[in-house]
């Protein structure tokens, strides 16, 4: 029953509405003179209060936001890049206008934006499935290689309707998961079920899905390295959990010492914070470091010991620079040490924007989650299925990454060629960069074992320090600005990254081609000798 008070000034007759019936039956009464004038001066009246509280003050302002999406911040895509975007347009619209002719951007692992050409089997098969229609015409094998005529025709077949614009199956389509899980199996050989593989537009959005999943109020913390990558503290303020930090041992390669995870994950219990989980990337960023078998053994048991989820980001697993050191996925490890389903806890990120491949825009990647029970599984499904599925053109990426040509393949003298030719050029840059770093004036900078970066530290002068905080920013975001208005190379602060307090950085991509390096070491030299005759104490 519906209920509804129309009051009469004058009379104070109350009208009660009874039904929807009786309503309709009062609206096509003809209202009194008094009723008439009430009921015009209260929507006046209504009207007038509205435009007023509109006109004070927007609805959608700082102070009626979410807190947590103030308390978020990436500085990957931070203030010093939106400096650079600015600068950009000017040299486009008055060209002359500083002291560079182009922005050097080495602030995020972005490789096709910097002219890394992309995998052509890979393509190839990617054009295919997008446009099946020429897979029939007779040019078609004169311009394709015959095996990724064959991986479109296999592809198809296990998409529903052979259509590429339509929605997947919610954890992705399942042929693809299927390849993936063979993928993983030879890479580690251990068995591996597609029924745990979630495809996902990146690793991003995995990692969002986990923190979403473990972070119940802020008194649920999450084990994150220092220096760490920023998507992770920005997912744990959205999320409304606590980061708990712990510092990776820069005099030692950026080591990742167990003790140190044992030393705070006490020191969070102390004040009441529960840990879910441990975050560990491998190979690091911002750090580059390659963790050692043994080094990963421990972790494992301590995360055993302690009851913790480890989510282990991977998606530098094909960036490994230096002989010493392989690539050894948690998976691997957890399982050789005879930890099964029950054991262990275990989420691995995968993606197709790093490696050799560098798909950044195609957003695909996966994360395989074991250890889980039958309800929590549903659970994760239940928000894969809020999202609907990822996009087709990663998710067919994500196979290829996880089972590319093998050898009698047509396609595979040139996609090794291009593999080893990328690799090869990144372990180059990597040093060059390492040195020019190391050859500057109050400069150390750690080898880069693998991913894309390198996190040198910079020992500011005091005078440079109290110049930035006259201005009040962080001392390393001073230099990275300064840097970047002289020289047009963009980097990120250390401080965006977490560091040891007192110690300052800044992260660099080896991305840039081969042919701007001596350019960039030019220009870098040249301003940091500047910069710290400027400030010398």
């Amino acid at each position: 029953m519906m209920r509804k008070f129309v009051s009469d000034r004058a009379g104070r007759n109350i009208i009660l509405v009874r039904s929807f019936h009786h309503l309709k039956q009062l609206l096509q009464r003809p209202l009194s003179a008094t009723q008439s004038r009430f009921l015009s001066s209260t929507v006046l009246d209504s009207t007038s209060s509205m435009a007023s509280s509109n006109s004070s003050a927007p609805p959608v302002n700082l102070d009626t936001i979410n807190p947590k999406v103030l308390k978020c911040e990436y500085a990957v895509r931070g203030e010093i890049v939106t400096l650079a975007q600015t600068l950009q347009q000017e040299l486009q619209s008055k060209p002359g206008s500083h002291p560079f002719d182009e922005i050097l951007y080495c602030n995020i692992g972005n490789p096709q934006s910097l002219g890394q050409e992309p995998i052509t089997f890979f393509r190839e098969v990617l054009s295919l499935c997008d446009h099946p229609a020429i897979l029939d015409r007779s040019e078609t094998q004169g311009l394709f290689s015959a095996d990724a005529v064959e991986r479109a025709w296999q592809i198809l077949d296990q998409i529903p309707g052979r259509a590429t614009g339509a929605y997947s199956h919610s954890q992705g389509i399942k042929g693809l998961r299927d390849t993936i899980a063979a993928g993983i199996e030879a890479r580690d050989g251990f068995p591996a079920d597609p029924n745990d593989i979630f495809l996902t537009d990146g690793a991003s959005p995995a990692v969002h899905a986990m923190m979403q999943l473990l972070i119940r109020s802020e008194k649920d913390g999450i084990l994150c390295p220092i220096p760490q990558y920023p998507l992770y503290s920005a997912s744990i303020a959205l999320h409304g959990g606590t980061l708990v930090p712990y510092y990776l041992d820069e005099a030692t390669g950026w080591g990742l010492e167990v003790s140190e995870l044992e030393k705070q994950l006490d020191n969070a219990k102390s004040k009441g914070v529960i840990v879910r989980a441990l975050v560990v990337i491998n190979p690091g960023n911002p750090t580059g470091q390659v963790l050692a078998e043994e080094n990963q053994r421990g972790i494992v048991e301590f995360c055993k010991k302690a009851g913790l989820v480890l989510l282990a980001d991977e998606v530098y697993q094909e960036n490994v620079y230096v002989p010493e050191k392989t690539f050894h996925s948690f998976k691997k490890i957890s399982r050789s040490m005879g930890y099964g389903e029950e054991d262990l806890s275990l989420v691995s990120f995968q993606s197709v924007s790093k490696g050799f491949y560098g798909e950044c825009g195609k957003r695909g990647g996966y994360m395989e989650v074991t250890g889980f029970n039958a309800d929590v599984r549903e659970q994760i499904y239940k928000m894969a299925s809020v999202n609907l599925c990822s996009n087709i053109s990663g998710q067919i990426l994500a196979s290829l990454v996880m089972s590319p040509p093998k050898v009698g393949d047509e396609s595979y003298e040139s996609f090794s060629a291009e593999k080893e030719g990328i690799l090869a050029s990144l372990a180059r840059r990597a040093k060059a960069l390492e040195d020019a770093f190391n050859n500057l004036e109050g400069v150390s900078c750690n080898k880069a074992e693998g991913a894309m970066y390198l996190f040198p530290r910079i020992y500011l002068p005091q005078k440079a320090i109290k110049a930035a905080e006259a201005v009040d920013i962080a001392p390393d975001a001073f230099y990275c600005r300064r840097l970047l208005n002289a020289t047009g190379i963009v980097v990120v602060p250390g401080s965006g990254f977490g560091q040891v307090p007192g110690t300052w950085h800044f992260r660099c991509t080896i991305l840039p081609q081969e042919d701007k390096i001596p350019a960039i070491v030019s220009r870098l030299t040249d301003f940091h000798q500047g910069f710290m005759d400027e400030f010398r104490d």
